[in-house]
């Protein structure tokens, strides 16, 4: 199966110019939402990792099926205000402004080895900001896995640029 051929592709969302790359298609198709876990797991077989954590809201949804198939621990990495208990915040710019995720201050322990999940990287600011915020926490980012890379927009190498390990599954050119 190729994994490409399940993602939608809708041109022109959230604004002219932009094609959009929905992989809730994806997740609808049982044979497809299987093979990319298994796909997402598969470089971490002799890894030792403590826990996954998954940027909102779509990293959820990988995150805690990757976390489920490791027998580990899910962290939930949220926008501001989402979370009931005491969280540290990193800020990330946009395109239009700049935003914050947080995460609980006691959902990693020092020194714990971490998977960054989400669906998609492009320009990389949120994922980059929940390095930053998982380091801070005392986690070890070792690895950080997306569905889908825009890689014309530069993000994973970005990532690579802080010493990140970064895994896609598919690769959208030309976005």
């Amino acid at each position: 199966m190729d994994l490409k051929s399940v993602i939608r592709t809708i041109p022109d969302y959230p604004k002219p110019g932009i094609m959009f790359r929905d992989i809730t298609t994806l997740l609808t198709d049982a044979r497809g939402f299987r093979r990319a876990v298994d796909e997402l797991v598969q470089p971490l077989a002799g890894a030792k990792i403590d826990k996954v954590a998954g940027i909102e809201a779509r990293g959820f949804i990988l995150g805690g099926a990757i976390a489920h198939q490791l027998s580990i621990g899910f962290v939930p990495i949220r926008k501001k205000g989402k979370l009931p208990y005491k969280t540290i915040s990193e800020s990330y710019e946009l395109e239009y402004g700049v935003d914050e995720i947080e995460v609980h201050v006691d959902a990693v322990r020092e020194g714990e080895k971490i998977l960054l999940v989400d669906d998609l990287i492009a320009t990389g600011g949120t994922a980059i900001a929940a390095v930053k915020l998982i380091e801070r926490a005392g986690g070890d980012v070792v690895l950080c896995s997306f569905i889908v890379d825009l890689p014309d927009l530069g993000g994973a190498d970005r990532l690579r640029a802080l010493g990140k390990e970064v895994v896609a599954l598919v690769q959208f050119e030309g976005e």
